[in-house]
């Protein structure tokens, strides 16, 4: 399965609760990374809060750590 390595790099502080509520689901915090799998759901959630996020590609060493 796909997985998407997700980094939030601008704050939530300051935005709609519904963007920090997501952000929070998402187990993300400022400058912290997650593994997130590859899914309409997740794809959803982060279309919501890219203006706050970097995604990319999770490696096969980065889902290992």
């Amino acid at each position: 399965m796909r997985r998407l390595l997700v980094r939030q790099v601008r704050s939530g502080l300051g935005a709609p609760r519904r963007i920090r509520a997501t952000l929070e689901a998402l187990g993300l915090k400022h400058q912290r990374s997650v593994i997130k799998p590859d899914n309409p759901a997740i794809r959803g959630m982060l279309f919501q809060v890219k203006h706050l996020v970097e995604v990319r590609p999770a490696s096969d060493e980065e889902e290992d750590s």
